[in-house]
């Protein structure tokens, strides 16, 4: 794992990609890659929110690129890479972009391939494009891929967003176990926010951030430190959730299947008097 001791990718220059970078926890980080002297190339869907972005970034006085890119879309991304490696492979690379779009197990087919095209298959193809370039460079290098609390306890509805962040949860593990076999100083690092006020927020009609919530600057400020101190998964509270309650949380999801519980048990009407009472046995911490 990556030490803290100044050869972290965060604290060496270099190029930082970021998806998802125009608005929310993208834009946020982006910005705190910046902060630390690295280049940052930007991208998104092509369109206004991306040069705003780009723009905000500039008079800041950041080294900034921005690169329409449709992350469900292989050979865009593998652009994207070319395009990023003008000046050697990137030191950092997000693969934050994701949407939420509603849905169950039975939406419609074109619902389900929008969210996997873009939470899950984004992330492959970054991987793809990005991994063999960062292992080749020889350098200190990370990827970063954002993943969701709904890809570990996948609750009820959304079923489709559920699904793909429990997919990239496995690709991210399986990308890290990659790494460490490659003999390169590269790292992954699975990223799992909690309740963060952005733009997916606002469009299921949260018109001003819940107390409850963190800001993606929070969010990000969180993750950088963790990261920098070598955790693979960065599990994130927030301002209603402790770590404490997510670790129960997480539990009670893999016992159901060690002690071949219902499905889903936590939402059964018949379990959730105990599951609420194992989660209380964490609630002190």
């Amino acid at each position: 794992m990556a030490e803290p001791d100044g050869t972290h990718p965060f604290t060496g220059g270099g190029t930082a990609v970021v998806t998802g970078a125009a608005s929310g926890i993208g834009l946020a980080a982006a910005q705190a890659f910046a902060a630390r002297g690295m280049r940052v190339v930007l991208a998104d869907l092509p369109g206004e929110a991306l040069e705003r972005a780009r723009s905000e970034l500039e008079r800041s006085g950041a080294s900034v690129r921005a690169v329409p890119t449709d992350v469900g879309d292989g050979a865009a991304m593998e652009a994207l890479a070319e395009a990023a490696s003008a000046e050697g492979p990137p030191s950092l690379v997000m693969l934050n972009a994701g949407i939420e779009a509603g849905g169950r197990i039975f939406a419609d087919e074109a619902t389900w391939r929008r969210i996997l095209d873009v939470n899950l298959w984004g992330v492959i193809h970054g991987i793809r494009a990005f991994a063999p370039r960062l292992i080749a460079a020889g350098r200190a290098g990370a990827i970063i891929v954002t993943g969701s609390k709904q890809g570990i306890t996948t609750p009820p509805g959304n079923t489709p967003y559920n699904v793909s962040k429990a997919g990239v949860k496995a690709a991210t593990e399986a990308l890290a176990h990659e790494l460490r076999g490659s003999g390169a100083p590269v790292t992954a690092h699975l990223f799992i926010p909690g309740f963060v006020y952005t733009g997916l927020a606002r469009a299921r009609g949260i018109a001003e951030k819940p107390a409850g919530a963190w800001t993606p600057e929070e969010t990000v400020a969180f993750m950088m430190e963790r990261v920098a101190a070598g955790d693979f998964y960065v599990l994130c509270p927030d301002n209603e959730t402790t770590r404490a309650q997510d670790e129960r949380r997480i539990a009670w999801a893999a016992g159901d299947i060690i002690e071949n519980r219902p499905a889903l048990s936590r939402w059964h009407p018949e379990w959730k008097a105990r599951f609420d009472a194992f989660a209380a046995q964490g609630a002190d911490r």
